[in-house]
């Protein structure tokens, strides 16, 4: 988010509340032409996507998020991985560690799943599931934030240093 909001010249917050706010019908409407919040989400993303790309050109690296396996999708070295938790065990982390009440946690988790659906489907041409791009999908609820690390650095071992 930092190299993107100096990229822009625009202050974090600013970059962060633009791009989580998402699109939707009515900014859609109201900015038909692609002015004001729209193009300015599409204009983060774009930066984004050319800051990803010049990391990834540049040297190893672990991208979270932001569609990195579809901007990535022509590099050859890459290993697009989705580490998911099935909905229980993400509720849990919610009310468990977040303290966070039962009803709020699962409203959190269907907002943020929900955006993240959003955000994939508009800047990932040819998408039709959160699948699509993946190399590897592992579920850190069973193994764990470490022992899933551990597990991911050893694909990456094996993939790329034991050629």
């Amino acid at each position: 988010m930092e190299a993107t909001a100096r990229r822009m010249g625009q202050p974090v917050s600013e970059i962060s509340e633009k791009e989580e706010r998402g699109g939707n019908i009515f900014s859609n409407r109201r900015y038909p032409l692609g002015t004001g919040l729209i193009s300015m989400q599409q204009e983060i993303f774009y930066v984004q996507s050319n800051i990803i790309r010049d990391l990834a050109h540049k040297e190893s690296c672990i991208i979270v998020g932001r569609c990195a396996d579809s901007i990535l999708q022509d590099i050859s070295r890459c290993l697009n991985v989705y580490v998911y938790a099935p909905l229980e065990a993400r509720l849990k982390n919610c009310t468990e560690l977040l303290g966070m009440d039962e009803n709020t946690a699962k409203r959190m988790i269907r907002e943020v799943d929900r955006a993240r659906e959003v955000y994939r489907l508009r800047y990932c041409d040819g998408v039709k599931s959160v699948l699509d791009h993946r190399d590897l999908l592992i579920d850190s609820s069973k193994y764990g934030p470490q022992k899933t690390a551990k597990i991911l650095c050893g694909v990456v071992r094996e993939v790329f240093f034991d050629e």
